[in-house]
């Protein structure tokens, strides 16, 4: 259980749930309600669907090009620090993700909101490393997918209420909000550093 709460919370903080609601609502201004829910929708399904692709291929990538999982922990760790730091001191979600906004709905839907807000690199990383099997073996696999499905109803939900709870904490409160869950990433990813490191020093 202990395990499986570390790695839930490792997956929404590298999600930021909270911090993808400022991009919706950008990604959605002047749109009908129908539209809006649509975009919430596919652009939830998408970030899915990219996810699921990471899970379930991560490994077998890993065997192909004849690379140790500790090894690709140790460095998707310090990439995941890194970008840690871009949640703690860089742009915030709104800013940054702002600027790569589509004209259709669609494409909105899958990018910026799905790539790279949702599903980012750092959360492509992540779902690849919580998932420590053997290929071939779906146990661990069908663990992480439930955790991605799980944080991403969450964030279904809050997408489909997004106007109602940054008119609370506003835009600087969800900047807020996603700085702190950089400040846990980074703890997080040093944790994690240090456990591979361990087995790598010990093997």
């Amino acid at each position: 259980m202990e395990r499986w709460l570390t790695e839930f919370v490792k997956l929404w903080v590298v999600i930021d749930p909270i911090g993808t609601l400022p991009v919706f609502l950008a990604v959605t201004a002047g749109m009908s309600a129908a539209s809006a829910r649509r975009v919430a929708l596919h652009g939830t399904l998408v970030a899915f669907l990219v996810l699921l692709f990471f899970i379930l291929l991560g490994q077998i990538l890993l065997t192909a090009m004849d690379i140790e999982l500790s090894s690709f922990q140790i460095a998707g760790n310090i990439v995941l620090f890194l970008f840690a730091l871009t949640m703690i001191f860089g742009e915030s979600k709104l800013e940054e993700d702002q600027k790569l906004l589509r004209s259709s709905d669609l494409e909105r839907a899958v990018y910026p909101l799905a790539i790279p807000s949702i599903a980012s690199p750092g959360a492509m990383l992540t779902v690849m490393t919580v998932t420590d099997n053997a290929m071939f073996s779906f146990t661990e696999q069908a663990e992480t997918v439930g955790q991605v499905l799980i944080i991403l109803a969450m964030l279904l939900v809050l997408l489909l209420c997004a106007s109602r709870i940054i008119a609370v904490i506003g835009n600087a409160g969800a900047s807020v909000i996603s700085r702190v869950m950089g400040l846990i990433l980074a703890s997080v990813a040093v944790d994690g550093f240090v456990k591979a490191a361990r087995v790598v020093i010990a093997g």
